[in-house]
């Protein structure tokens, strides 16, 4: 395939590299002409671990060239892939400039082609840029609509510099956001053999996967900073207690707690969070991610709130379904539903709590002396039957996961709303009045 690659820096430069060694003519193409010349005269613009071997045989073998003429790169080229650079502003935000303007000198060429071309996003950029940037400028300047001669793709890359080459051929995952399924093919064909999950998705999906490993490897290293001084401080070897708790592939390095819902609760988490924040600040040991990890909870719990709040516009019955801090327990211990029912009782509106575990455990369990003594005013508005909570509830909110209120959704009549705070069905099936938390 003849592939034009706009931006040769480090994504540019490498994919440009490992597309040659695929068996694809790379056209290189940035306006800085010093790169430009490197690439023609076989050298790498960027030090990394093996391409400047690689440079030096793809532009030997005239399979890799570079210009500054993106109208003739596009012209000789299938596909193209954006590589510039988005750089962030004073304010954090991203500078767009490169980008609006290698979509505009794209277009400008797809309006005199008489063939189909793929337009490939590679640069990191925030959901709906795609839909909101790079469709109309290309839109704009093509004169004519996406679909008419030119589909788009985004495909984030995961590249770490130093082992670029490696991660190139050995992707973690490949993925590709299209604007149609023929553009998605497209895009995936040039991965072709390589390992990994090969995953298509809307391009909003794709914009935002980057961003979400990224904050999480920075969440990883500052976390194990965190520990590790809290350990320094006592003495403890930091070293060992990573390796042993990366021994734990069940519950802490896993798909384990990373779905998203509601707040977090129970007996230990919260204590356990509070336990070591304190130990770090008596050891004077400043911990901002541990501290920060009980304020996003709270901050999550209100935003329930206010959910609930929102739909019930004005209505003030409302049903729970669930209440214990998950599905299969009575457990109750700074369960966040209780903070979600204490508020909203607290703003005047007609509660009644379905719970059949909570229930049992108001006639017979550990916690029948913590719901009768601590929180009877909640205990008292509990109802025998999912029936019954239908039967009050104007907006009907599921608080935990537990089997029974998966068919909650189907019985709403047109008038009841639902806040799903726990993904109980999947939104696309979910009638109207339905909405989630996090989704």
């Amino acid at each position: 395939m003849k592939i034009s690659v706009f931006g040769l820096g480090y994504v540019g430069a490498v994919t440009s590299a490992c597309l040659v060694q695929r068996g694809h003519t790379v056209i290189g193409v940035d306006n800085n002409p010093t790169k430009v010349d490197l690439i023609a005269a076989g050298k790498s613009p960027i030090i990394e671990t093996d391409l400047p071997e690689i440079i030096a045989s793809a532009a030997a073998d005239g399979q890799l060239s570079a210009t500054t003429d993106a109208a003739q790169a596009v012209r000789d080229s299938e596909i193209s892939l954006v590589c510039v650079g988005t750089p962030s502003r004073m304010n954090g935000s991203l500078n767009l400039d490169y980008l609006r303007t290698v979509c505009e000198e794209i277009g400008a060429v797809i309006k005199t082609l008489d063939r189909e071309h793929i337009v490939v996003i590679r640069s990191t950029v925030l959901p709906g840029t795609m839909r909101d940037l790079v469709i109309p400028t290309l839109e704009a300047a093509a004169g004519k609509p996406l679909g008419d001669g030119y589909r788009v793709c985004n495909n984030p890359e995961f590249l770490r510099e130093g082992s670029a080459i490696y991660d190139f051929y050995n992707p973690p995952k490949t993925v590709v956001g299209a604007s149609d399924e023929i553009a998605a093919a497209k895009a995936m064909a040039l991965y072709e053999g390589l390992p990994g999950p090969m995953i298509t998705v809307p391009l909003e999906v794709s914009e935002m996967v980057k961003y979400t490993d990224n904050c999480w490897h920075a969440l990883k290293v500052g976390f194990a900073n965190e520990i590790g001084s809290i350990c320094k401080a006592e003495g403890v070897d930091s070293h060992a207690v990573i390796d042993v708790f990366l021994q734990d592939t069940k519950l802490n390095i896993s798909t384990a707690y990373l779905k998203p819902g509601f707040a977090f609760g129970g007996s230990c988490l919260p204590k356990d969070l509070r336990a070591l924040s304190f130990h770090a600040r008596d050891n004077d040991v400043d911990t901002p991610i541990l501290r920060s990890v009980l304020e996003s909870n709270v901050a999550h719990i209100d935003r329930g709130i206010r959910q609930v709040i929102a739909a019930a516009d004005g209505k003030r019955k409302i049903g729970i379904a669930g209440f214990s801090f998950k599905s299969g327990t009575d457990d109750l211990r700074e369960s966040p539903m209780i903070d979600v029912i204490e508020r909203l009782l607290g703003k005047g509106f007609d509660l009644r709590i379905y719970d059949k575990n909570v229930q049992l455990a108001k006639l017979m369990g550990a916690n029948k002396a913590y719901l009768m003594e601590q929180i009877p005013h909640i205990s008292s508005l509990l109802v025998d039957s999912l029936d019954e909570l239908l039967d009050h509830g104007e907006v009907i909110v599921i608080g935990n996961g537990a089997k029974e209120f998966a068919d909650l959704p189907g019985r709403l009549s047109g008038e009841q709303k639902m806040v799903d705070l726990v993904r109980i069905i999947d939104p696309a099936a979910a009638p109207a009045g339905y909405d989630g938390i996090c989704w």
